[in-house]
Order: structure tokens, then sequence, then C-alpha cells
């Protein structure tokens, strides 16, 4: 039987048959779990698998097709693990929310990167603007305008006001996503904005911290009545991308890539080196500093990772 992952708890998952849509309560045999890998999860809601039934109608997966794509953090507590967040994604929309809670641009930034280098289509979800005053709003504009230059698609909305929901469903529709932020920016709020009758559980800000707290605590698909589906995920604090060289950092930001074949050393790390296009273009504000700072950032991280 196949089928495909729509749960995980980390030791049981739920998988959906694609003949029937019958939902069944499934484990995986013990060799998945003897495969060498530095990865904390075997499976991750969106895999393929294959599965057979045993008595009380338990699945039992025995094999995981090869994933197209998906989108990797590392391990919380372990830093040489790595955690699948969701596969085979058609759409990730980062939730971005200037405040309550404040995202960080280099956030955002390491989520485009892991979706350049995973070959990822993503969308940026300006949320929750019905809070903000109209500076806020003009500080949202510029930093949308900003990822619209590099060729990043963006959208402005709210789960409140339903602002641009016809256009979101329509970006939606009959395609598997995952919605990624922060704990707080509004991921489980929007799903339940989108699906009226899920009821996901939600919570406000923590007022001290302003930081959101943790209500989603594992990864689930949920269906759309206009076709479709989403992977809502726990939100994270910190993401990080792995078993990434620094030579390969440039290749994920897209403004950056462009301008290297203008360099005069074809190995120019956009550092130091003389006759560089890319630190050329950053003068002429052709490249944000915004970016070129997480750019570097990432690549002592990858020189770093390298060294352990």
């Amino acid at each position: 039987m196949k089928g495909k992952i729509i749960k995980s708890t980390g030791s049981w998952y739920q998988v959906m048959e694609f003949e029937t849509d019958k939902i069944f309560e499934a484990r995986i045999r013990g060799k998945f779990k003897l495969i060498k890998t530095r990865l904390t999860n075997p499976l991750a809601v969106g895999d393929f698998v294959e599965f057979q039934l045993e008595q009380d109608d338990v699945a039992w997966i025995t094999k995981i097709e090869s994933r197209t794509n998906y989108l990797i953090r590392k391990s919380v507590n372990l830093s040489k693990e790595a955690h699948i967040i969701a596969s085979n994604i058609d759409l990730a929309c980062f939730i971005f929310t200037l405040k309550h809670p404040e995202t960080s641009l280099g956030f955002l930034d390491r989520f485009l990167a892991c979706c350049e280098a995973y070959n990822i289509k993503p969308l940026i979800l300006f949320n929750k603007i019905d809070v903000l005053n109209e500076d806020e709003i003009e500080l949202v504009k510029d930093i949308e305008f900003l990822y619209q230059e590099i060729g990043y698609p963006t959208l402005e909305i709210s789960s409140y006001s339903k602002l641009n929901f016809d256009e979101l469903q329509e970006l939606l529709k009959d395609k598997t996503s995952v919605f990624f932020g922060h704990s707080g920016c509004g991921k489980s709020t929007l799903v339940n904005a989108l699906q009226p009758g899920l009821n996901l559980k939600t919570s406000e800000i923590s007022g001290s911290h302003l930081k959101g707290k943790h209500t989603t605590t594992f990864a689930q698909m949920h269906f759309w009545d206009f076709g479709g589906n989403v992977i809502d995920t726990p939100g994270v604090r910190e993401f990080a991308m792995i078993d990434i060289q620094k030579e390969e950092v440039q290749h994920y930001f897209p403004e950056i890539f462009k301008k290297r074949e203008e360099c005069k050393f074809h190995n120019c790390l956009h550092i130091n080196e003389p006759k560089c296009a890319v630190l050329d273009s950053l003068e002429t504000g052709e490249i944000q500093h915004s970016r070129y700072a997480n750019y570097i950032k990432l690549m002592e991280e990858a020189e770093e990772d390298s060294q352990k």
C-alpha cells in the first residue's frame, strides 16, 4: 500500500492511503532507526511511503520514497544533528511579522537560502498588517520592495481582516505548502482563517518577552476546501543550514551569484578581493547591506562547522 505522511509526533505517524484517503496510525520498523544518519527524524510530514497493515489496522512503514525536496534545520539540542521540517513541498511560505514577534531579516535570509539550496519555491507573507501604524507599514513596504527586486514573491496579509485572502488562496490552490516562521507569527491563526472549522490551537504573544509560545508541537498536514494542503510546523526561534561549504553560500543569494561573473577572479568570495563586482554593487546600493551581512555570517558559520 502507498500513501503520504500527514502527521508526525516523533514516535507515531499518520499515513493517508492514496487510493482511499483513509488515514492509518503508523510506526516504522526498527531498521529505519539503524540507518546511519545525522537526521533526528527518519520520516517527515510530506514523505511518500509504502506500508503494510497488521493487526488492529496499525500500519508499518516499510519504504520511504525519494524526496523531491525538503526544508531542514539544525536540531535544537544537537549541533551535529539535523531535523527535516517538511518534504515534497511545492510552496514554502515564510510568515514575516514586523512586531509581535519581531522577525529579523537574518532569519528570513536563512530561510530563503535554504529554499535556494533545496530548490523550493518561496513566498514571503507579511502578516499582521492590521496592527501596524503608518510608519511601520512604510517600513514593511520598503522590506517588501527589497525582496521583490531580488525576485522573491511577496504578499501583505491579515488573518483578521482577510487582506489579500483571495490572492493567497489562488497561490496555495492545489499545492502542498508549508507555513514557516517564529512562534507567535500567526501560522495556526492563518490556517484557521483559510480553513474555518479546523480550530487549531493558538495563543497570545508573551507580554514579558514579546515572543510567541509554541502552540503547534508537531508537524501536521491540513487540507484546504479550495484544493491542496498545508503543512503546519512548530514555530522556531533559530534556523541554520547544514552541510554547506563556505564557497557554496553565494549560490544561495541570487543577486550575489548573478554579480560573481563580473568579478576579476572566478573564485572570488566577495570579502576583500580586488575588482569585486559584489563589493562595488554594495557601494552603489545595488546589493543591500543587510543581505550582504547575512551572506558573510552564513559563510563564517559554514567555515566553523567544517572545522568541528
